[in-house]
């Protein structure tokens, strides 16, 4: 039987240059949206590259050895990044993520994260400076990373069982490497180290159980994502989504829990302990209990491209200020121009109507802008 080829929408081809206000004014650290959410969170794509062929983020049949990935030329270099990062974080960004792709990938990294290290909060504090990883490049790079000033990860695991891992990723690599990247970056003291599980219906939903079996009473938190529409090319369907509170029905059954506060306001994750032993679960409900009201996060892509939302149909294009010769000052005015007429709400109006995507079902693909 012949391969089914999924077809994606390249959006590195829009380009969307923000324009200058006439007005340039000075950043105060508070830079609210229209819906007066702050921009408190920026993440980084390093990479549209992964060394995964996950099926929910880049499945094989889209992104084959014949998909053409964005050039190295293309990209923001280190220095480009910093410059933008310290933009943001001087209207009031706090927390950076590196993602991808799989950041990991991105030759000398260390380097980037050790120029991130040094950018302080606009109050003065340190940033909160993480990175999202598949893990297979982790328990190399554990050390480094943390000699370079990052503060933790968060790692990608889907399955504890070897061959529904397997399935997952695409590329037959096992889970007890994944684990091995666990404990050595654990040693560290890049932490707390959060493990993510995408949970889709009918492929891994069974791990559930012991997936939280296995992490409880350690200090690694687990979190169960529900299975997301981002892009077109992983075929979403909202019967393959395993709702949050049926992860915690599940669980609870075996291992009681009760909710716990969140760290902060507009944590995507809603919180959970085990009653009997030590630990915690966090839930994403991208579903099924939007947090769109409470969203703080702007994404920066490869190539230099603001995405004001997950879901965003198209991207501003900063790299073009910096490579027209725009100022700091003229490219901070620009930001805080889009920032303050951000309207987003996608998982709102889609949660209100289920068979509505956006206005025109194009959507980012979730390798390109990071998750």
């Amino acid at each position: 039987m012949p391969k089914k080829t999924i077809p994606i929408i390249d959006f590195r081809q829009y380009r969307s240059i923000p324009n200058i206000p006439s007005v340039i004014e000075e950043p105060n650290g508070l830079l609210g949206d229209a819906f007066g959410r702050p921009l408190q969170d920026l993440r980084i794509s390093l990479t549209d590259r992964c060394n995964f062929r996950c099926v929910y983020c880049m499945p094989i049949e889209a992104f084959g050895k014949d998909h053409k990935f964005m050039p190295r030329a293309s990209m923001l270099t280190f220095e480009e990044i910093t410059r933008i990062a310290k933009i943001f974080v001087d209207h009031g960004v706090q927390k950076i993520r590196l993602t991808g792709g799989e950041p990991l990938l991105r030759k000398h990294v260390e380097n980037l994260i050790e120029m991130l290290s040094r950018l302080k909060t606009y109050d003065g504090k340190d940033l909160d400076l993480t990175l999202t990883t598949n893990g297979s490049l982790l328990g190399k790079k554990a050390q480094s990373l943390k000699d370079a000033g990052l503060n933790r990860v968060t790692v990608s695991l889907d399955a504890l069982d070897d061959a529904t891992f397997k399935r997952m990723n695409g590329v037959d690599y096992s889970v007890s490497d994944v684990l091995r990247s666990l404990d050595i970056a654990h040693s560290v003291g890049l932490g707390p180290i959060k493990v993510n599980m995408v949970v889709k219906g009918g492929m891994n939903d069974q791990e559930i159980v012991p997936m939280a079996r296995y992490f409880k009473d350690t200090p690694f938190i687990l979190r169960f994502i529900e299975y997301m529409d981002v892009g077109t090319s992983n075929q979403w369907e909202m019967g393959e989504v395993i709702p949050s509170a049926e992860v915690v029905r599940r669980i609870s059954t075996h291992m009681p829990l009760e909710e716990i506060e969140p760290n902060c306001s507009g944590e995507t994750a809603e919180r959970w302990r085990y009653k009997q032993g030590g630990g915690e679960i966090g839930v994403i409900s991208s579903i099924t209990k939007t947090f769109c009201h409470e969203c703080v996060r702007a994404r920066l892509s490869t190539e230099g491209k603001l995405y004001t939302c997950l879901f965003a149909e198209s991207g501003h294009d900063l790299r073009a200020l910096l490579h027209g010769g725009k100022t700091d000052q003229e490219i901070s005015a620009a930001l805080a121009h889009l920032w303050r007429q951000r309207a987003d709400r996608y998982s709102e109006l889609r949660s209100a109507n289920t068979k509505k995507t956006n206005s025109t079902g194009k959507k980012i693909e979730m390798s390109y802008i990071g998750g």
